[in-house]
């Protein structure tokens, strides 16, 4: 006999969420990253009543984040390997956008499926902005942001390097690169590459700690550069990461073409994002196409075959498709 269990763990799913949200908002997981602590000693230090904190506690535990040893909590594998603030693989920027934005977006849901319009009240972005933040209030709330982001970008770089044929290729150019990380990655298995970091004047500050701390300063530079209206540099490659999804399906065609245009003869164009693929949907790749769709005016993942055709119709040949991290497709297409 069928059981209603799945009906009612998918109802609450929005529970599990505001969970996480809130323990990372208390930073729960670095608390105890110093030290496995008591539930008291939790309540002391975070301020908890103790009316919610030992179910909080065990909820968390239950979920896979936390663990009890001798009535202390320690955090999992899991939980300290990613949402420790300061870590390498830290993602905690990602459940921050998620509670403020992302979470109030999706409260409107109905309303978007019935006006077709994003549901987001964040005030548009005067281009002083970076993830809806300006640097000058509150940077490390972008650091921890851009930490989330290098999780998948340092594994971009690491592939593109590998799936490439770079002979004959010298220069690789990411357009909306953020503070630089795909490139320092791509440029360390190619050490005969050079790499130009596209992006705004707000992201250079933090490209240049970045750089320097990754010890690549003098193999990635930066070009502060609009890539819908600027001139894009002159590189053997250009890479659209993470980008395409934010835009509508014109803008998306329109940008693939500007590559085009930019690259020279036998220069090669990169995509990679979290394509929708008609054949084997992914459950959270279309998760996250309903949030982009919320949160932004024309944002949302895009299909496979959408892609081909924007590369094709702008006159790429040689298209190729790959499934890498996890749940992403990299496309590679050459001119």
């Amino acid at each position: 006999m069928a059981s209603p269990a799945p009906l009612i763990g998918l109802n609450l799913a929005f529970a599990a969420s505001r969970m996480l949200m809130t323990a990372v908002e208390l930073d729960l997981f670095g608390t105890l990253d110093d030290a496995p602590a008591t539930e008291a000693e939790l309540r002391r230090r975070l301020n908890l009543h103790p009316r919610f904190a030992r179910t909080f506690l065990d909820a968390l535990q239950a979920h896979g984040l936390l663990r009890r040893e001798d009535g202390r909590y320690h955090n999992t594998e899991l939980a300290g390997t990613f949402l420790v603030a300061g870590k390498p693989r830290y993602i905690g920027g990602f459940v921050e956008v998620a509670t403020r934005v992302q979470w109030q977006a999706w409260s409107r849901f109905t309303r978007a499926l019935r006006t077709g319009e994003h549901q987001d009240d964040s005030p548009v972005d005067d281009g002083n902005e970076l993830f809806r933040t300006r640097p000058d209030e509150d940077p490390d709330r972008i650091r921890r942001f851009m930490a989330a982001m290098d999780t998948h970008t340092g594994r971009a770089g690491s592939e593109i390097a590998e799936r490439i044929d770079w002979s004959g290729y010298e220069s690789v150019a990411d357009l909306g690169g953020a503070r630089g990380n795909l490139l320092a990655h791509l440029v360390r298995r190619r050490p005969g590459v050079r790499g130009v970091n596209v992006d705004r004047a707000p992201a250079r500050p933090f490209f240049d700690e970045h750089m320097a701390a990754l010890g690549v300063a003098d193999r990635v530079s930066f070009l502060e550069a609009d890539f819908f209206h600027d001139p894009l540099p002159e590189t053997d490659v250009l890479v659209y990461g993470h980008v395409l999804h934010e835009w509508s399906q014109d803008t998306r065609a329109m940008l693939v073409r500007r590559a085009y245009d930019a690259l020279p003869p036998g220069g090669s164009l990169v995509i990679y994002d979290r394509m929708l693929d008609d054949e084997a949907p992914d459950r959270d790749a279309l998760l996250l196409s309903l949030t982009f769709m919320l949160t932004s005016a024309g944002g949302g993942e895009y299909r496979i075959g959408e892609c081909d055709e924007w590369l094709r119709e702008a006159g790429f040949q040689d298209v190729s498709f790959t499934p890498v991290l996890d749940n992403h497709t990299l496309a590679i297409a050459r001119k």
